[in-house]
C-alpha cells in the first residue's frame, strides 16, 4: 500500500519522538555531574533539583508531544479497519501515551532518588499505571495481530516490545540495584521504540485511512 493520504505522513512524528527520548537519555547526563546510568533511573535526570533537569526537558521536548500525535493519527487510519482486539490495543496505547505525558508533567521527582513524599508517591502511582496500560496494549495487539494474517509482524513486534518490558520489570526488581538503571531503560525503550513501529506502519501505508482524501 502507498502512502498517499495526509495522515500517514505524521507517522513519521513516532520516529522523532524514539529520537528525541534517546537524546534525552544519552546526553542529559553530562548535565548532571556523578550521575551513574547504570544504577540510576531516567526520570532521576528530570527530576524537580536534578542539574540535568534543563537539559533533559529542552532534549525531550519532541518526546511527548510527537508521541502522542502519532498514536493519534493511528487511530484515525483504523476506524473501521483491523478487528476489536487490535483497535483496543491501540487504544490503549494512546491512553498510555497521554497518561505519560500528562502524569509525568504533574508529578516529576521532587529529587534525585525517592524523597518520599506525596509528589514522588504520586509519580510513583503514574509509573504503576502506564506500565499496566503499556502491557495491557501490547497483549490486545498480540491477540489480535495473531488473528489476522495481515497483522501478524506488528504482533511479533508487539511480542518482542512485551518481552523487553517484562524483561525491564522483573529485572528491576530481581537485579542488584547497581544494575538497576540498564534494565529500566530496556523497559523504556521497549514502550518508546513500539511507538515508532506504529508510526512506520502508519507511513508505509499498512494501516490505510479510508475517507480521507488523498494529497
Amino acid at each position: 500500500m502507498k502512502n498517499n493520504c495526509l495522515i500517514n505522513r505524521f507517522g513519521l512524528l513516532g520516529i522523532v519522538s524514539l529520537l528525541s527520548f534517546t537524546a534525552m537519555v544519552v546526553f542529559a547526563p553530562l548535565a548532571y555531574p556523578g550521575y551513574d546510568w547504570r544504577s540510576q533511573a531516567v526520570s532521576d535526570l528530570g527530576a524537580m533539583n536534578a542539574p540535568s533537569l534543563a537539559l533533559s526537558n529542552q532534549l525531550s521536548a519532541l518526546h511527548g508531544p510527537c508521541g502522542i500525535v502519532c498514536v493519534m493519527m493511528v487511530c484515525i487510519a483504523i476506524q473501521g479497519r483491523l478487528n476489536k482486539t487490535l483497535r483496543a490495543g491501540i487504544y490503549a496505547c494512546v491512553a498510555m501515551n497521554w497518561l505519560t505525558g500528562v502524569g509525568y508533567t504533574m508529578f516529576p521527582l521532587s529529587e534525585s532518588g525517592f524523597a518520599n513524599t506525596f509528589q514522588d508517591w504520586m509519580h510513583g502511582a503514574v509509573t504503576v499505571a502506564v506500565v499496566l496500560l503499556s502491557v495491557l496494549s501490547l497483549v490486545l495487539i498480540m491477540v489480535g495481530g495473531y488473528r489476522k494474517r495481515q497483522f501478524v509482524s506488528l504482533a511479533i513486534w508487539a511480542t518482542v516490545s512485551l518481552a523487553g518490558m517484562l524483561t525491564g520489570a522483573i529485572g528491576v526488581g530481581a537485579a542488584p540495584q547497581e544494575y538497576f538503571g540498564i534494565l529500566e531503560r530496556v523497559s523504556l525503550f521497549a514502550a518508546t521504540g513500539f511507538n515508532a513501529v506504529l508510526g512506520i506502519y502508519l507511513f508505509t501505508g499498512r494501516i490505510d485511512c479510508p475517507g480521507i482524501p488523498t494529497v
